[in-house]
């Protein structure tokens, strides 16, 4: 009875139709943030880009590569399992990598910016590498943790894209314009 998850799946085929597109569109609005920031001219360098602004690309791009692999048409859940924990794996080492540029950056992050660009995403990468081991056993459980998780990632894009545009409009242009 290996397979026994699989059928579970169908029932959550909607909820990642919804998050899928969703993650979709919202990438197109990072890159809309990105380029009211380049046209601002705001202080910065690729470390801060890095940090802050690539981030949030690759947190929709989870949330729609989650929703791509909840929705396809696994023949085992082995299948599942390796993909999740491999996005966890990989999820894990880019956040690592996220707080190295941070830590770099020319912008001094605060509590608020640790949490929502670091520890959060890192906590659901976890999360979903622990779903990924749960799938077969807890299959249930797995399924909740996978759609929490992608939802984490949903709406911490969406909090730092709009962070983003909150800090290009609070703070002074520079370049002349």
């Amino acid at each position: 009875m290996p397979d026994a998850p699989l059928p579970l799946l169908a029932r959550w085929a909607n909820f990642y139709v919804i998050l899928g597109s969703a993650a979709g569109a919202l990438t197109g609005l990072q890159f809309v943030v990105m380029t009211l920031i380049a046209e601002a001219q705001v202080a910065g360098d690729r470390r801060d880009v890095s940090a802050f602004g690539t981030p949030t690309v690759v947190h929709f791009c989870a949330a729609l590569m989650i929703s791509v692999v909840m929705s396809a048409p696994w023949t085992t859940s082995r299948q599942v399992e390796f993909c999740l924990a491999a996005g966890g794996v990989l999820g894990l080492a880019y956040a690592a990598s996220v707080v190295r540029h941070a830590m770099k950056s020319t912008y001094r992050p605060d509590a608020e910016d640790w949490f929502w660009y670091t520890w959060l995403p890192m906590s659901a990468y976890l999360a979903v590498l622990v779903a990924a081991l749960l799938f077969e056993g807890r299959p249930q459980l797995s399924l909740f943790m996978i759609a929490a998780t992608s939802l984490v990632f949903l709406f911490s894009g969406i909090h730092n894209s709009w962070d983003a545009v909150t800090y290009v409009a609070l703070n002074p242009r520079h370049g002349g314009k």
